[in-house]
């Protein structure tokens, strides 16, 4: 089960988490290992980290101050974007992507799972599907939550509880991804959304895996 896949947004919705477990390989789309190439489409030519010590962290015991405005820069291969977090709604969540964050937990991964016109998926440590920082937070979103283009929010399995939350997160590439209101609200791409469309059409639609690898090489937090 953990390799099949389908190309149907149905049977994705509970998922999210797991689907990408099957990863990709380790070399570039030109077939080079190691190094950067020229830049194609958009995207510079990179080959796939290795992957990263999965150790298990503590969750931060204290939550993002409510008056300021966090922003997380996240610059790849492909282009930076920037998502603009929503610690109003998920204190929790937020705050645990923050200290993951600025501890360079996301750098050099990869968006392990792209599926073009649904989500792009990244987070994982071990660029499989199936890491996670070693704990877990949980926070509901709202009833009405929609998961609407470049909204993003947390991965989970589907045996965990609605708001579950490690360090996998997607990003909404679709006008309405459909999705019932079982995933913690992180924020929303308020810059780069350019660069978050070139990258969800750098997947396979029946794999759900990238086409070409896409790599975070640097997640950077900014507050005020």
């Amino acid at each position: 089960m953990r390799c099949k896949r389908s190309a149907s947004a149905v049977p994705l919705l509970v998922v999210l988490l797991a689907a990408g477990a099957c990863g990709g390989g380790g070399t570039s789309d030109d077939g080079q290992n190691g190094g950067e190439s020229k830049a194609s489409g958009g995207c510079t030519n990179v080959s796939t980290p290795a992957p990263k010590d999965e150790a298990a962290r503590n969750a931060p015991t204290s939550t993002l101050d409510s008056g300021k405005t966090y922003r997380v820069d996240v610059q790849t291969n492909c282009g930076g974007f920037t998502i603009t977090l929503d610690q109003k709604t998920s204190p929790k969540t937020t705050a645990s992507f923050v200290s993951l964050a600025q501890d360079g937990y996301f750098d050099d991964t990869i968006f392990h799972r792209i599926v073009p016109g649904f989500v792009i998926q990244g987070g994982d440590p071990t660029g499989e599907g199936t890491g996670g920082p070693g704990y877990t937070t949980v926070e509901p979103p709202p009833a009405g939550t929609a998961y609407v283009k470049n909204v993003v929010a947390m991965a989970k399995t589907q045996t965990e509880p609605r708001g579950a939350a490690g360090s996998q997160f997607f990003i909404v590439t679709e006008r309405d991804a459909q999705l019932p209101p079982d995933y913690a609200l992180l924020g929303k791409v308020t810059g780069g959304q350019s660069v978050v469309e070139r990258i969800g059409k750098l997947g396979d639609p029946n794999t759900q895996m990238p086409t070409r690898p896409v790599v975070i090489d640097q997640m950077s937090v900014q507050s005020g």
